[in-house]
């Protein structure tokens, strides 16, 4: 069931909140965090991109410095806070493509073709991130790895292993990568106590803040971006003459194109998206061993599905610590804990305490470890009525491009989106042939069926 408090109206203000909780990744603040390249405001601009996250900060580097840069247009990013302090800056540091868990519901919903373009352009993100970090020379502890799913009753288990065996029914060429292990071996494999069923396949990690602020740092080299932090817009108004008036708490600038890369918090300048994308809050730790003893090696990303379910995210670091995060069925009752939640600056109730001893409960060998959680954070994500992003032109509205709504999930989806929004923005081509999966399109009908649905989507189902 769930319990929804007597103010639960779904009518909160979408805009960062002040005194945000600190996630581990800020622990060395970058020099350009709070930066601005000049005191006001530039009077106009080519492009005005709203949000200094992994999606905006990835559209900005396109138009400047990669396949969509044929043009020399003049860039302002506004961002409510500091840099890359939305939910890329508090996420768990995967780079991991959904291999097949959704795989069967989007084949269900839309066909094998439309299933399988989301996710070989997930497993794309991969190699283009690896090539990126490569080509900048980013130092942010990228590790390409192997992801573990584990799955730790006999039912879901036994679930896992059908949807295994329907995937490779198809005869998908991805599938190969994918090494599925039921029964007494999956602990084993794993390495999780109680693991009944675990599947692992290609992934990554990396430490996403850093990475973000290295990109920031090689755009404002260019010339060509001017970044405004702690500048939340409040307003996006078309002209006359077709270009906008984008307002701040510090004054307005002029912008012919506009682009929403702020996630959760896009229905607050575009009312259209109100029950399209929704904020979610979650919560997310890390958990490190006493100074002076060496942790168990870990050498593996988890998802961990508890024997109630219950689910974790979870990647091993260079110097032995963890960061680990989600357990959200045990908060996913009390609905404005987390629902419709922009408040970041307190931890959730219900799980703040889930990650104590969660190493020595759930991983062999770490019994004796000591580990113990150092720092606890939330974020808010953007959680779509249909659990895929929304990205492109925005429906009727000539010049605005949306990037939003990832769903905890963005890390495998936003970078080659942004390529492709910034294909658009530059050269007016059409989301056909930008390169992103035709179920990312933001359209009229998808906002209209999250208008007219079960309030939440995929996500809750309840009726309104």
């Amino acid at each position: 069931s769930i319990i929804m408090s007597p103010n639960d109206s779904f009518n909160t203000p979408r805009q960062p909140v002040k005194n945000a909780t600190v996630p581990f990744w800020h622990r060395d603040i970058h020099e350009l965090h709070d930066y601005r390249t000049t005191e006001e405001l530039p009077v106009s601009s080519d492009v005005v991109i709203i949000g200094a996250g992994y999606a905006g900060v990835s559209t900005a580097y396109h138009l400047v410095k990669g396949e969509a840069s044929d043009k020399e247009l003049s860039i302002t990013i506004l961002e409510a806070r500091g840099a890359c302090s939305g939910a890329t800056g508090r996420n768990g540091g995967h780079l991991r493509p959904d291999m097949y868990t959704p795989m069967t519901r989007l084949i269900d919903r839309a066909g094998v073709e439309r299933a399988l373009e989301v996710t070989e352009f997930e497993i794309a993100h991969v190699h283009a991130i690896k090539s990126l970090i490569e080509k900048e020379k980013i130092d942010c502890d990228f590790t390409l790895t192997r992801s573990i799913d584990v799955w730790s009753n006999e039912e879901t288990a036994q679930r896992a292993k059908e949807m295994y065996d329907k995937l490779a029914s198809y005869d998908l060429e991805y599938m190969k990568d994918v090494f599925f292990v039921l029964g007494k071996d999956a602990e084993g494999v794993s390495g999780v106590k109680g693991a009944k069923a675990c599947a692992s396949f290609t992934a990554a990690t990396l430490w996403p803040y850093k990475l973000i602020l290295h990109l920031t740092a090689s755009i404002l080299e260019t010339g060509r971006v001017n970044l405004q932090t702690h500048t939340p817009v409040v307003s996006v108004t078309r002209q006359s003459s077709g270009s906008f008036v984008v307002t701040t708490p510090r004054g307005t600038t002029v912008a012919r194109k506009v682009v929403y890369a702020n996630n959760a918090y896009v229905s607050g300048l575009l009312p259209q998206y109100r029950e399209a994308i929704v904020p979610c809050k979650g919560l997310c730790t890390h958990i490190s061993v006493p100074e002076g003893t060496r942790a168990p090696l870990l050498n593996n990303s988890y998802i961990v599905r508890e024997e109630d379910d219950v689910v974790s995210y979870l990647i091993p670091r260079a110097d032995g610590s963890i960061v680990v995060g989600g357990a959200n069925l045990r908060y996913h009752y009390v609905l404005s804990s987390w629902y419709d939640n922009v408040d970041d600056s307190c931890l959730i109730e219900q799980v703040k305490d889930h990650y104590d001893d969660y190493m020595q409960r759930h991983f062999n060998g770490w019994e004796d470890s000591g580990a113990r959680v150092d720092k606890v954070w939330t974020g808010i994500m953007g959680y779509s009525w249909d659990s895929q992003p929304h990205v492109g032109a925005v429906p009727g509205e000539d010049g605005q491009y949306v990037l939003a709504g990832f769903n905890g999930h963005g890390m495998p989806q936003a970078f080659l989106s942004a390529l492709g929004v910034a294909k658009m923005v530059q050269n007016g081509i059409e989301f056909e042939d930008a390169g992103v999966p035709r179920l990312f399109q933001t359209t009229k009908d998808r906002l209209e069926k999250a208008k007219d649905g079960p309030l939440g989507g995929d996500i809750l189902g309840i009726k309104r």
